[in-house]
């Protein structure tokens, strides 16, 4: 006898990581009406299976929550894999072979755009101008590097935005110039701005395919929810609300998206008006925008990470640089306390210890003003943190949004971050088993097109400490953690902060957002968990990917 409700897909005869605490493990799950029916095992959920039910065989294969990335630029990410895309290339010459490609294939482009360059390919991390203007004298040319805290541009673009070497670096960022005082081609944090402002705005054509490409890409990697970190307009990301809710209103949009709307740092708490506004609109289909993202510091490997000591420098003597705290203590505490005044949820960026310890101060400043809410507030990157801010996380029920990918020895790492932060400070960074221990949740993102947005690869190396494919010692291996923790992390961690309670684990009355992989992550070697993939997508029990199709 056929039980009732009838399912319309199940999926059996393979492991299933559920992340349910009540039931971990089982063999199949059945899906009805976008929600879970039952999960357990074969025969429990046969009882679910009816003449019409579609039945997906897993032969061994591994079936698990979709992952969900708690930080990301999918908008952005899709406009650079149509452009001129620099991802990938870790030699000046490939990457100047790349732009030169391109600038020939696009002749008719007024400016040449595109981004991913890797620090690493230049001396000191900064490629010059005039090497651009070998491959693109004829245009300007604006392309961000690879973590999109600085971008590399020409000499037509430096002229077009009348930087010369009396030109003053913005309070936020640095005009990078070389021995005689000139600007040297690369502008770091605010100073893009200078160039940006006159970068052709992209198209609603451009931003809707970027958009669906992104979507694409990210289901084919088994991403069935995100929270889009900015959506405003800062350093060449385009504002895409409009893009979300055009296609939200359209049911283009397959993946359940909530976003970030940017805090502009050069005003002050009038915007949250105008922040609400937005919210008020967002909440359309699967899109919804009811978090503001504020940016606290910049990134470690061109010293703009707020620290509590000083930088290093070359020759591994203090400097007097402390990176950049963007928002003034008090300021930092009068937007927190006015945005949960509203009930924001607010997503920090925050690479050093210096901001990491701000926001967190601001954090229980917004608490003593309004108590505990359950606005779900979480902190991103968290590079370097103090030993003792470790438990403060639980204190205040701040999230640790990770990204796992990064905490690996590479070149930029080793290059150009741990001489310039010293062994002791180096040997605090990315504390994923530290925050664990002192019992932070964590969730976890890909920061893409910064890095990779694949799953797997930030779960290899949350375990590992090691690079996919690498044979370099681990860094910092005391703060791996386990696939189980991971696994979390990618899918029940980041649902708590997108607010999808019915996401993120695999239980009966639960959204059916599922992700099946080719292969059991926990059988075999943790050094070959990056060769695991994705064979199928589903979204609300819906199949938006599947490898042999």
């Amino acid at each position: 006898m056929t039980a009732d409700p009838t399912a319309d897909l199940v999926l059996y005869n393979g492991h299933v990581f559920t992340g349910d605490p009540g039931r971990p493990r089982a063999d199949a799950v059945a899906v009805g009406n976008g929600r879970i029916l039952a999960v357990g095992s074969v025969a429990e959920v046969r009882e679910h299976a009816g003449a019409a039910t579609e039945t997906v065989d897993l032969s061994g294969r591994m079936a698990l929550p979709g992952f969900q990335d708690a930080h990301i630029h999918p908008v952005q990410g899709g406009l650079e894999r149509l452009r001129c895309d620099l991802t990938g290339e870790h030699t000046a010459g490939a990457t100047l072979t790349k732009v030169a490609e391109y600038g020939a294939a696009n002749p008719d482009l007024p400016w040449v755009l595109g981004g991913g360059w890797s620090m690493e390919a230049f001396p000191g991390g900064n490629p010059s101008g005039t090497l651009l203007d070998t491959v693109v004298p004829d245009r300007p040319a604006y392309l961000l590097n690879r973590d999109h805290h600085a971008a590399w541009v020409n000499g037509k673009a430096l002229e077009l935005a009348g930087i010369t070497r009396d030109t003053p670096d913005p309070a936020d960022g640095r005009i990078e110039r070389t021995a005689a005082g000139d600007p040297a081609g690369v502008l770091h944090e605010g100073a893009m701005a200078l160039v940006e402002r006159h970068v052709p705005a992209a198209s609603a054509d451009e931003l809707t395919t970027a958009l669906l490409a992104a979507q694409e890409y990210l289901h084919s990697l088994g991403v069935t929810a995100w929270q889009d970190a900015l959506i405003g307009t800062y350093a060449g990301v385009p504002d895409a609300f409009e893009t979300y809710l055009a296609a939200a209103e359209s049911g283009r949009l397959t993946a359940r998206v909530a976003a970030a709307l940017w805090w502009d740092r050069s005003r002050g708490r009038e915007q949250i008006a105008e922040l609400a506004a937005r919210r008020d609109r967002s909440r359309i289909g699967r899109f919804r925008a009811e978090t503001v993202k504020v940016m606290q510091d910049g990134v470690a490997e061109n010293f703009t990470a707020a620290m509590s000591e000083p930088y290093l420098d070359r020759c591994g003597c203090r400097s007097a640089n402390l990176g950049h705290s963007y928002l003034e203590p008090a300021a930092l505490n009068a937007a927190f306390a006015a945005l949960a005044d509203v009930g924001f949820q607010i997503h920090v960026h925050a690479i050093g210890d210096r901001a990491v310890r701000e926001t967190l101060d601001a954090f229980a400043h917004a608490r003593t003003v309004h108590g505990h809410t359950d606005l779900r507030h979480h902190i991103a990157h968290l590079q370097v943190v103090h030993t003792e801010d470790l438990p403060r996380f639980a204190d205040l029920d701040v999230t640790a949004t990770v990204q796992p990918l990064w905490a690996c020895h590479e070149p930029q790492m080793d290059t150009l971050t741990i001489p310039f932060l010293g062994a002791e400070r180096a040997a605090r960074q990315y504390p994923f088993a530290g925050l664990a221990a002192a019992g932070a949740r964590l969730a976890a993102g890909s920061d893409w097109p910064v890095s990779s947005p694949d799953p797997m690869l930030g779960i290899h190396v949350a375990v590992n400490r090691v690079a996919p494919g690498a044979t370099a010692e681990p860094l910092i291996p005391e703060q791996r953690i386990t696939l189980g923790a991971a696994l979390r992390a990618y899918t029940a961690g980041s649902a708590y902060v997108n607010h999808r309670d019915d996401t993120g684990v695999l239980r009966p009355g639960a959204l059916a957002d599922i992700a099946v992989l080719n292969r059991d992550p926990f059988e075999g070697p943790v050094d070959d968990i990056a060769s695991t993939t994705v064979d199928a997508t589903f979204v609300g029990g819906r199949c938006v990917w599947d490898r042999t199709r």
